[in-house]
């Protein structure tokens, strides 16, 4: 979907097709909106007296044909008292999309001249990632109506709106890029051709590195490399850095990410049902894919490395066994117990790696990694695990301003003793007790002192309802929250 920013369009009642009128919450109407009323003899402002339009934050009613404008179809959508943040005119964006997808409208005007320069980008960012749809595999004459067509957004101030425009659209097709990951079957996307795709965001400023199998096999990944061997294709890692600090030699954030592209569970096979899902397991390695994207699209102020694992886990005869004992980069020992627990064998070495390559101011590691946090927080927040308060307070922070729910679980070292093994320095799975923590507590043996967060995605990723800004399917919950969290605390403050 495009989006274009006018200050000079056509009055309301002139606008043809699809056209959108924003109405504030407390009923007054006012500029576009009054001028809409009297085009259509008093059917706004009868709609608001009877209340089938409340003006609420997001509330929408369609009108076709609405009166003496040249519209074939007008929309009013709720400002309520809300509209205030970012945020609030995002989803208000994406819920605007919403029903213009349920009129099949494949474009619109919509007047957003009340709304500061600023909201106004963000309303068209909402706009554009509810429109979203992964169509890749669509055949017939609807498939290119899906996503498509173009939003004319008009603004006060068109300059304005367009250079602020710039940041929310980085996010929007960093997202974009998540949703697309995710969404790829299996069969198109593994390890060698996810890599390919992460090779293309070197056209944007980012320096993109490939590791196979046999280089990964000299340094040491045994724990990442033992998901893989029953799979007939190669593990990949991918090391993507963006340089943008004044200081080159600055310690950078670090993103890691679990890949595994598909997960049959290996030897511990899963049952069948729903296992065509798993092609989103690689859902983490996407979140920092999108991540890389925007900041390179943005050009932010910080030097950023997203480390992604790309494996596929499948049952073999060359696979890796329950029982089996492995040696990861750091030289600790782990009994694998069970082979569908591969997202923190994976995360274990890339976690090493991170710290001893880059020495990174904070590390985040994202994975779809337990089912037990879906169990725990359902599909409305994602799990947070953390060694660091402030850390935890800045994703936090950073997910509640970008609308992404987050929780964070316990530490402590009690849990640990849930995977302790009698032959090894550890296993890799603790029962069925407290699953998520574990993980996590798996994960934290491969971390130094660094603020380290490991974020339990599981839940998140692949949503079976549309919300206001994405549609059913990959969500690319993760860009917007990372991306906040490197935007207010790894780059330089605007000045006043």
């Amino acid at each position: 979907m495009t989006i274009t920013f006018t200050d000079n369009a056509a009055s309301i009642t002139e606008t043809g097709g699809t056209a959108v009128v924003l109405v504030g919450g407390d009923g007054a109407l006012s500029g576009t909106a009054k001028a809409a009323d009297e085009a259509m003899g008093g059917a706004l402002r009868r709609a608001l007296d009877a209340g089938t339009f409340k003006a609420k934050h997001g509330d929408t009613l369609a009108f076709p044909f609405p009166g003496a404008m040249k519209a074939d179809r007008l929309i009013l959508a709720g400002l309520g008292s809300d509209t205030q943040t970012p945020t609030d005119a995002r989803v208000l964006g994406g819920k605007i999309g919403a029903a213009l997808g349920k009129l099949d409208a494949p474009g619109a005007t919509v007047f957003a001249d009340e709304l500061e320069a600023a909201l106004v980008a963000e309303l068209a960012s909402g706009i554009k990632l509810r429109r979203y749809a992964f169509v890749r595999y669509k055949t017939g004459k609807d498939a290119d109506k899906l996503g498509e067509g173009g939003v004319t957004v008009v603004a006060t101030d068109k300059a304005a709106a367009s250079e602020a425009f710039i940041d929310t659209d980085a996010l929007a097709q960093g997202t974009f890029l998540t949703r697309d990951l995710v969404s790829e079957p299996a069969n198109i996307l593994y390890p060698a051709t996810f890599a390919e795709r992460l090779q293309e965001l070197s056209e944007y400023g980012v320096e993109v590195t490939v590791m196979g199998q046999r280089e990964l096999e000299e340094i040491g990944m045994g724990s990442l490399l033992c998901v893989g061997l029953g799979s007939q294709h190669e593990s990949k890692v991918v090391v993507m850095k963006w340089n943008g600090a004044e200081d080159a030699g600055a310690a950078p954030f670090c993103a890691v990410g679990k890949g595994v592209t598909f997960d049959t569970g290996g030897i511990s096979i899963k049952p069948a049902g729903g296992m065509e899902e798993m092609t989103m397991d690689m859902g983490g390695a996407g979140v920092v894919s999108g991540l890389m994207k925007t900041v390179a699209l943005r050009k932010a102020r910080a030097n950023v490395v997203g480390i992604v694992g790309l494996v596929e886990n499948m049952p073999d005869g060359k696979a890796t066994r329950p029982g089996d004992i492995v040696t990861s980069l750091s030289g600790k020992t782990i009994e694998v117990i069970n082979t569908d627990a591969e997202g923190r064998l994976v995360l274990a070495d890339l976690l090493t790696y991170a710290q001893r390559e880059f020495k990174p101011a904070a590390t985040v590691n994202l994975a779809t990694l337990t089912g037990a946090i879906i169990v725990a927080l359902g599909n409305y927040n994602a799990g947070l695990f953390s060694n660091s308060d402030a850390l935890s307070e800045q994703l936090a922070d950073a997910a509640e301003a970008e609308g992404e729910g987050i929780w964070r679980m316990p530490l402590s070292k009690e849990y640990d003793d849930l995977i302790k093994s009698s032959l090894a320095d550890m296993k890799n799975v603790g029962g069925r007790s407290a699953g998520s923590i574990t993980a996590a507590q798996f994960l934290q043996r491969f971390v130094n002192d660094t603020p380290w967060a490991h974020i339990d995605i599981a839940g998140v990723t692949l949503m079976k309802e549309a919300k206001p800004l994405h549609p059913k399917g990959a969500s690319g919950w993760g860009v917007a929250t990372l991306n906040r969290l490197v935007r207010d605390n790894f780059e330089p403050k605007s000045p006043a």
